[in-house]
C-alpha cells in the first residue's frame, strides 16, 4: 500500500475487542507456571511445543489470559530492574493486575516467591494505589487498586 492509499479513509482503528492475552517469555516454563498458579490463581488451558518453543496458555481467575513461552536460546531483557529503570528498555515493561486488597495481594505475591520492588503506595494516577514486585525470573508485576482497596 502506498502512502497515498493510507490517507483514503483507512486511518480508522482496527475493530479489536478486548485484549486477548499477554505473552511472557520465560527461562523455565514449569517454574513460571507454578509461580503464577500459586501467586495469582493462574489456570492452564493447554500446553504445547513446536520446534524449540514450549508454550502454556492459561488464565487468571477473572478470565484474563496469560501465555508463558519458553525457548532455550532466549536472552534476558529488562528483568530485575525497578519500574523507572525498566522503562529505559523499549518493549513491554510490566504486567499490571487489578486487585481489591492491595496490601493483602502484595503479601500473597511475596509469599508465593515474588521479590519486593516497590511496596504499596499512591500512584501518580489520581485515586489509584500501586505496588511492584518481580516474579522469580525478574519480570515486573504491578498490582493496582482503587484507593478504597488500600
Amino acid at each position: 500500500m502506498s502512502a497515498a492509499d493510507s490517507s483514503s479513509g483507512s486511518e480508522r482503528p482496527i475493530a479489536a475487542g478486548k485484549l486477548h492475552h499477554v505473552g511472557l517469555s520465560v527461562a523455565d516454563l514449569d517454574a513460571a507456571e507454578d509461580f503464577y498458579r500459586r501467586a495469582t490463581g493462574y489456570e492452564v488451558y493447554f500446553r504445547t511445543a513446536f520446534g524449540p518453543l514450549r508454550v502454556t496458555m492459561g488464565a487468571l481467575p477473572d478470565g484474563s489470559r496469560l501465555e508463558l513461552l519458553e525457548r532455550a536460546d532466549s536472552a534476558r531483557g529488562a528483568q530485575g530492574l525497578p519500574p523507572d529503570e525498566a522503562l529505559l528498555t523499549r518493549g513491554w515493561a510490566h504486567i499490571a493486575l487489578e486487585v481489591e486488597d492491595l496490601d493483602g495481594a502484595y503479601e500473597r505475591l511475596l509469599a508465593a516467591g515474588a521479590e519486593a520492588v516497590w511496596p504499596p503506595r499512591r500512584s501518580p494516577e489520581p485515586g489509584i494505589s500501586m505496588a511492584f514486585a518481580h516474579d522469580p525470573e525478574g519480570n515486573l508485576i504491578e498490582l493496582i487498586a482503587q484507593d478504597g482497596g488500600r
